[in-house]
């Protein structure tokens, strides 16, 4: 049976073994010792706070939405046995159970209120910050929770967290989804490529592949983190800019000399390189604009040629070389007759070399 006033699963040997081991460990310690001995003098122990004093481990938390199951501060799981007058207690402190299977039943307890509990174990009480990424919502989740052992007491949304934290669980974010996850604008894509450009001929310049960029996010990412609190808010972040800061910034003028921006044609258009084929960088460039000029474009302190891509008045590709004197001695001359029947208007010299470059589509 179970004793109302104590909502006790009522076993009178076990009982009186728990009162006497209670009474015998609080005589033991000395009070500026043991935390939990030290408050029993300051409260009036109920039936449950002496239990729990002998059995400090045994203390019990109720699992949310299972009534009768409950999770210890060890960490393992117990169950009432049957139908008992302690199903909807919070908290329990448990005397006696079958410790045989991986949730244990429990046959002797007594409910303990928080109250107690708190008084008890203050000093085993742990208070932490702890800051998540919620994938759902792109923010992040900052919360104060106060736990004994596996037990959870509280938890609380912190609105102010610390922001060593907050930059933790950002970076945490970012090495788990990937750099290539971040907000990547084209002109910080075409910072990075460069960059990939120029490692890939001289290992002395950073890397900058996701593997290196993630192994590194505390050097060049983390001191920029500060007031971020979204996904999102990395978007403010000039992330080419942050990539040229870690390469260090005296090395600016330099990368425009090995991986320019872009490149001027005879015509005396500035035409963007695609730096994205690390390997190959490429033009792309209409065939009329190059009239005169019998070298490849180079890139890379002249290591490099370009990779032309020669496009038609209609910006559609006739020919893809990195020998631009070969095409001219050779395929061109198939490609003009090609393009004098597509655009008989244009002027498709017959000796490219010595024609005037023009960026006339007509």
């Amino acid at each position: 049976g179970a004793s109302a006033p104590h909502a006790l699963i009522v076993d009178g040997d076990a009982l009186r073994r728990a009162r006497d081991d209670a009474r015998q460990l609080r005589e033991r310690f000395r009070p500026e010792r043991d935390t939990a001995a030290r408050s029993a003098r300051r409260v009036d122990l109920s039936v449950g706070g002496l239990v729990a004093l002998a059995y400090p481990d045994r203390v019990a938390k109720r699992r949310e939405g299972q009534p009768g199951r409950y999770l210890m501060r060890g960490g393992g799981g117990a169950a009432l046995a049957g139908e008992q007058s302690l199903t909807g207690s919070e908290f329990l402190a448990i005397a006696d159970l079958d410790g045989a299977r991986a949730e244990s039943r429990i046959y002797l307890a007594a409910a303990l209120s928080e109250e107690e509990l708190r008084a008890l174990f203050a000093g085993d009480i742990v208070r932490e910050e702890e800051v998540l990424f919620d994938d759902a919502t792109g923010a992040v989740q900052a919360r104060r929770r106060e736990r004994l052992g596996a037990i959870e007491l509280s938890e609380v949304a912190l609105r102010d967290p610390d922001p060593a934290l907050v930059a933790g669980a950002f970076l945490d974010t970012v090495a788990r989804r990937g750099v290539s996850a971040l907000p990547w604008t084209e002109a910080a894509r075409r910072v990075r490529e460069r960059l990939a450009f120029i490692h890939a001929l001289d290992p002395a310049w950073p890397d900058v592949s996701d593997d290196a960029l993630g192994a590194s996010l505390d050097e060049w990412l983390a001191p920029h983190l500060s007031g971020m609190r979204r996904l999102d808010d990395l978007r403010r972040l000039d992330l080419g800019a942050l990539l040229l800061e870690r390469a260090g910034w005296k090395r600016r003028a330099e990368l425009d000399v090995l991986a320019p921006t872009h490149v001027e044609v005879p015509s005396g258009s500035r035409i963007l390189v695609d730096y994205s084929d690390s390997a190959a960088p490429e033009l792309a460039v209409r065939l009329q604009e190059m009239f005169g000029l019998v070298e490849t474009p180079r890139v890379g302190g002249g290591r490099v040629p370009l990779t032309l891509h020669l496009l038609s008045p209609a910006q559609r590709p006739v020919q893809v070389t990195r020998d631009l004197a070969g095409f001219w001695r050779t395929s061109y001359f198939d490609v003009r007759k090609d393009l004098r029947g597509r655009y008989p208007k244009h002027h498709w010299p017959e000796n490219p070399l010595e024609a005037v470059p023009t960026r006339r589509t007509k």
